[in-house]
């Protein structure tokens, strides 16, 4: 017999979402925000996919505009590009690289200088499973620290997708049940993978940034319900725990505040506080 997940889905497909209210609006507004994806490189120099200014002046007014208290910044593989801006909330995750530094990984995470490791699956052509990330995960347990990953479409050529299948991240899941993943993306476009691998793994959790790029405003009517809103209206559903979810932009991409109106568009407003804040809180240990 379906299961009511399954129904949900199917209606949650169908369903065009939800009009905005004054009520709702209000709650935007006093709703505190943690962007559980954003980068901190501060270029100085419009981003080349989005032409938002990648400066730290322009990362702090997205964060006010959207009503954001915290962030998690994702930082290339060795550190670079590091911004103190923990005045903000802002915490860093620390990119792994193909082969792991191991004694570099541990002083970081035991320093506290970052509280998150990642991992760029496409970028990186190995698999999550691949015996050259166990002492990542290691390390990860041992710190209690989460793992993120790069899941979904690319922004290089070079990249290979079939390392970035948010499918493949099951195993990993299965044989380190002591250690948080997180599917960033959502694993983009193949969603139905990731919410999947959220759903049956009670230490998998999921946030669906950056399903557009640049400005939002300027998308077609239905552009954005139809490839942003829909798309995480139908993970929330499918995953069937508002505590699985966060919100993640993927600044300097796109920016926070329209980012997070779409968001709020796909998830019933009930459950935003714990989406939009709460979960990323918990999960990443953000005060």
């Amino acid at each position: 017999m379906p299961s009511p997940r399954w129904l949900l889905s199917l209606l949650l497909a169908a369903c065009a979402p939800p009009a905005s209210d004054g009520a709702a609006e209000q709650d935007a507004v006093a709703l505190r925000i943690i962007d559980a994806h954003v980068h901190t490189y501060f270029t100085g120099q419009p981003d080349s996919a989005s032409g938002i200014p990648d400066t730290r002046a322009a990362f702090l007014a997205a964060l006010e505009a959207a009503g954001a208290v915290g962030a998690v910044a994702h930082t290339r593989p060795g550190g670079e590009g590091w911004a103190d801006v923990s005045d903000r909330g802002v915490i860093h995750c620390l990119g792994v690289a193909a082969r792991v530094d191991s004694a570099a990984v541990a002083d970081g995470l035991a320093s506290g200088r970052f509280r998150c490791l990642k991992i760029w699956l496409g970028y990186e052509q190995q698999y999550a499973y691949d015996p050259a990330y166990e002492p990542a995960y290691r390390l990860a347990e041992r710190f209690d620290v989460p793992v993120v990953f790069h899941t979904g479409d690319t922004s290089s050529s070079t990249a290979k997708l079939k390392y970035a299948d948010p499918l493949t991240h099951d195993e990993v899941a299965v044989d380190h049940p002591n250690v948080t993943f997180v599917i960033a993306h959502a694993g983009y476009p193949w969603i139905e993978s990731a919410a999947e691998v959220a759903y049956k793994n009670p230490n998998v959790f999921i946030e669906a940034s950056a399903f557009a790029v640049g400005s939002l405003d300027s998308e077609p009517n239905g552009w954005v319900d139809e490839y942003v809103v829909r798309p995480i209206a139908w993970i929330f559903g499918y995953i069937e725990d508002p505590s699985k979810m966060m919100f993640g932009s993927d600044w300097p991409l796109v920016d926070i505040a329209e980012y997070a109106a779409a968001y709020r568009r796909a998830i019933p407003r009930e459950h935003w506080q714990a989406v939009f804040h709460d979960n990323a809180a918990r999960v990443f240990g953000i005060p």
